[in-house]
């Protein structure tokens, strides 16, 4: 079932399981603002049968980052340029931004599991889209940049909390300075990517990840997840009450007598 099929982007369902294509190859599936919102309305028509979520791009990459056209002086028609926003009110361009990240905020929803299948390039905004899912795994030929420092600008679209968090301050501070890419193994071995398999193998893998994770209780991996997602931000005596009270949702509605 298809529910979304507009700017660059195509949400399709079956079942427990929702696939957010990348639609436009020709232009190595690079992302605007329209694809954006196209995004942010993906995960609102989400159905609430959905359990799992897999991101991926059609073609030869996942995604080659922003759209060049961003960086003319005219930008893209209907929509601020650079240059606009640079010299509008502070509270406006705030606005605008943050807009723009919520394209990037819902995959981590403690309700769903995403998946970013990665192949090809994943640069910039690419790269921010792919860290912005829970698990990543990638085709062999995966290549990751952060390259918005070496533009003067800095990743703005919610993916230096899930680089630091996977890879530590140190190297994600190097890989966005530099720009420079991290390839398929690299990125496996720094955590970056919880798998990597032959490009032909990728959509087969990234469905039997997501029938794996449906294998276990829907309620039982939300509030793993939920315990997870909150651990970094907690005092160890912190999570272990934080367990504690999970776990004793989880025995009260097991213990429920069975209608």
């Amino acid at each position: 079932m298809t529910l979304l099929d507009t700017d660059g982007v195509r949400l399709t369902v079956d079942d427990a399981i929702a696939t957010v294509t990348l639609t436009n190859p020709a232009k190595r599936n690079a992302q605007t603002p329209a694809l954006w919102r196209a995004l942010i309305e993906a995960g609102r028509l989400l159905p609430g049968t959905v359990r799992i979520v897999v991101l991926r791009g059609e073609g030869r990459s996942f995604s080659a980052g922003l759209d060049r056209q961003a960086f003319t002086p005219e930008g893209f028609e209907g929509e601020p340029s650079f240059v606009d926003m640079g010299r509008g009110p502070e509270a406006e361009l705030d606005a605008t931004i943050a807009a723009y990240q919520e394209a990037f905020t819902w995959w981590r929803r403690n309700d769903i599991v995403s998946i970013a299948a990665v192949q090809g390039h994943a640069i910039g905004a690419g790269f921010q889209l792919a860290l912005a899912c829970d698990l990543r795994i990638c085709a062999d030929d995966a290549q990751f940049a952060m390259r918005e420092t070496s533009l003067g600008l800095v990743p703005d679209l919610a993916g230096t909390h899930p680089l630091v968090s996977l890879v530590g301050y140190a190297r994600a501070l190097e890989i966005c300075a530099t720009g420079r890419f991290v390839h398929a193994e690299e990125a496996e071995r720094t955590g970056l990517a919880n798998l990597v398999v032959p490009a032909a193998e990728l959509d087969a893998t990234a469905r039997d990840l997501a029938a794996a994770l449906l294998a276990a209780p829907r309620d039982a991996v939300i509030e793993t997840k939920a315990l997870l997602r909150g651990a970094s931000d907690r005092t160890f005596d912190e999570q272990r009450a934080a367990e504690r009270a999970a776990q004793g949702r989880r025995l009260r509605d097991l213990a429920q007598p069975a209608e």
